[in-house]
């Protein structure tokens, strides 16, 4: 059986829906990269967090010096001076445990390759550490505040220079990350939606989010038993007209 001839109108029919078929084509293509462009349209912000915590450990050492001619003699009075410490830090509250007494740093000034002896008083210069580690925060504070019953026993007591000050430090970060990062995005939410807002926009999901390093700083020099805890959050967001 043979197929009709196409007639004029049959091809034009077809031609009508091929351009609208294409038109439909453009359309759809159109809208998904206008949608594709939305997409593309970020904020990226920044969630601080802050809090002032107390320290809860502390470390402290009690450095003297003592100099002689007599090394046997300077290592006993080293020892007696060592003796003094302990029991002073016992008679405050702190426990064995808690104590340590390093072994003494002699210099023989005679055996030095540079300098001379010529002049000094003493051959011999010797210095002890006895050091704390505790959790007793505030007996530490208390307790630095007595050396001078140290000094009246003849014990030299060294200065608050690097070797010899306190240190104070906190270990309980774990128990305040989670709240302390969500109080941060919490925070970023709040800059992006103002931005938004101002921007005849609308906030979206998150694009991305980074969590920014954990820092743990002394609130002041003058209070380094207080610590001032620090993150902050980087958060991208996709904005929507």
């Amino acid at each position: 059986m043979e197929t009709p001839p196409k007639t004029p109108n049959h091809a034009f029919t077809l031609g009508v829906f091929v351009l609208a078929g294409l038109g439909l084509l453009g359309y759809f293509i159109s809208h998904g990269l206008i949608g594709m462009r939305e997409l593309d349209r970020t904020i990226v912000v920044k969630g601080l967090s802050e809090r002032e915590v107390p320290a809860d450990i502390a470390i402290w050492p009690i450095k003297f010096q003592e100099a002689g001619n007599d090394l046997g003699l300077l290592y006993s009075a080293i020892q007696n001076k060592n003796d003094l410490v302990v029991a002073f830090l016992k008679k405050s509250g702190f426990e064995d445990g808690e104590i340590t007494v390093s072994p003494p740093s002699i210099t023989d000034k005679k055996a030095r390759e540079w300098g001379s002896s010529e002049g000094a008083g003493f051959r011999y210069s010797g210095a002890s550490t006895v050091s704390v580690y505790t959790e007793k925060v505030r007996l530490v504070l208390d307790s630095r505040e007595k050396l001078l019953d140290l000094g009246k026993t003849g014990i030299a007591i060294s200065g608050q220079d690097y070797e010899s000050r306190t240190t104070f430090l906190y270990s309980k970060l774990n128990e305040i990350k989670p709240a302390m990062i969500e109080e941060a995005t919490k925070n970023g939410r709040e800059v992006a939606m103002k931005f938004a807002q101002d921007s005849d926009s609308r906030l979206g999901k998150i694009k991305r989010a980074a969590q920014g390093q954990f820092s743990i700083e002394d609130r002041d020099q003058n209070t380094p038993q207080v610590k001032k805890v620090r993150v902050v959050s980087t958060i991208e967001y996709y904005l929507s007209d």
